[in-house]
């Protein structure tokens, strides 16, 4: 008796991916098919903070996308935490070919908490002159009408803080083209149903556009030094103190430069973790929404052979539905569309990382590593060895 039902209650789980998929196709029409009422001429004036560390691949490509923005006026801070970096070179060059835009390279040497890159925004941002913030990672690529989708929300005053959809640039290999089929037809599709579902209380981190009054409320970013999903967390908190976030689709490119089977897993390890520490119960239900070992298992534990097939085509048609809905139409990623077949492959690893990403607590990050605790960094290294100082200075360019 206890198998039999244990058996049906697995395959009635296994419906559950279907559902999800539904969800996912009916939110992201909504989403797709809306008109913003925010006009594109509102334009207040833009800090963009990239706190950067080492040379990313294609580095001056994805910087100097956001010196050509069709926008009267911004500035661009870039952040490191010694001039020494190996980026830095980059980020002069970018200041000697855009000479008429205000671009300033700042040294932060303070550390505010765990997190470098919440650390170098708290300097940043106290050397930022405009009151609206854009955070933006230093691999990210976006096109001309950029900042113009991303303030134009502020115009409404109930707004605290904007975040953007956005997909991945893949070089030739194998474990890369997997992270971009990842954000194009599964995690941005979880973004769009969560927003459906409950709003968006989130940011993600190629985009964290915030106004500086609502970043001082909850405490600036220095509230955030010790938080490892600084991103969640500030969208979580600007909404929280009872602020409108507001999701765009701002042509947003990422880098995914990921080269091999080890680089692939530790990255997605590190995402699970994060988010496992961060919204458990969301994570755990994240679960019963991964379609194909769900289906694989009702397959073989259905009562008859036209069961088993109508669970491997209902899984087939949706997922593929899914990829086509966001990806391909909703965010026009191409590649997505040349590189369906490898959906399936996704499919498989993700279920091995959300398996893998409960029995860990220590992850590697640029170079450094953390435990994590209550979604909280902690160094697995001594404190003595965290570099500290009090200085930020900035370099650069004035607008005319």
């Amino acid at each position: 008796m206890f198998l039999t039902i244990l058996k049906w209650a697995i395959l009635v789980t296994a419906a559950m991916p279907s559902l999800y998929y539904l969800a996912v196709i009916l939110s992201a029409r909504r989403f797709f098919s809306r008109h913003d009422s925010a006009p594109g001429d509102f334009t207040p004036p833009v800090s963009i903070l990239k706190p950067v560390q080492g040379l990313e691949p294609e580095a001056y490509e994805n910087f100097s996308s956001f010196c050509r923005q069709d926008y009267p006026e911004y500035e661009i801070l870039f952040g490191v935490s010694s001039e020494r970096d190996p980026v830095v070179p980059e980020i002069r060059k970018l200041i000697a070919d855009f000479p008429r835009l205000s671009i300033r390279l700042v040294v932060v040497a303070e550390r505010c908490g765990s997190n470098d890159k919440v650390s170098k925004l708290c300097g940043l941002a106290r050397a930022a002159k405009h009151s609206v913030l854009v955070v933006s990672d230093a691999d990210i690529r976006v096109g001309p009408g950029y900042l113009r989708s991303v303030a134009a929300p502020f115009r409404e005053a109930r707004v605290g803080a904007v975040t953007s959809l956005y997909t991945g640039i893949a070089p030739r290999c194998l474990w890369s083209k997997l992270e971009a089929i990842n954000l194009s037809s599964d995690f941005m599709a979880s973004v769009l149903v969560a927003r459906q579902l409950e709003g968006v209380r989130f940011a993600l981190g190629a985009t964290m556009a915030v106004r500086r009054e609502c970043l001082a409320e909850i405490g600036g970013f220095e509230a955030l030094a010790d938080v490892a999903a600084d991103d969640h967390a500030l969208g979580s908190r600007i909404a929280a103190r009872g602020h409108r976030v507001e999701l765009v689709n701002g042509a947003v490119q990422t880098m995914c430069p990921v080269q091999s089977l080890r680089e692939f897993f530790d990255h997605h390890l590190r995402w699970g973790m994060i988010a496992h520490q961060s919204r458990p119960l969301g994570y755990l239900g994240y679960g019963a929404t991964l379609g194909l070992p769900w289906t694989l298992l009702a397959a073989i534990l259905a009562p008859t052979r036209l069961c088993a097939l109508s669970f491997v085509a209902a899984y087939l048609m949706l997922r593929a539905a899914v990829a086509w809905t966001v990806g391909v139409r909703g965010l026009r990623d191409s590649r997505l569309k040349r590189r369906w077949w490898l959906v399936p492959l996704w499919d498989a690893f993700s279920f091995i990382i959300w398996l893998g990403s409960h029995f860990r607590n220590r992850v590697r990050w640029r170079g450094a590593e953390y435990y994590m605790t209550g979604g909280r960094l902690i160094p697995a290294v001594s404190p003595k060895d965290i570099p500290s100082g009090s200085t930020a200075r900035g370099e650069g360019t004035a607008a005319p």
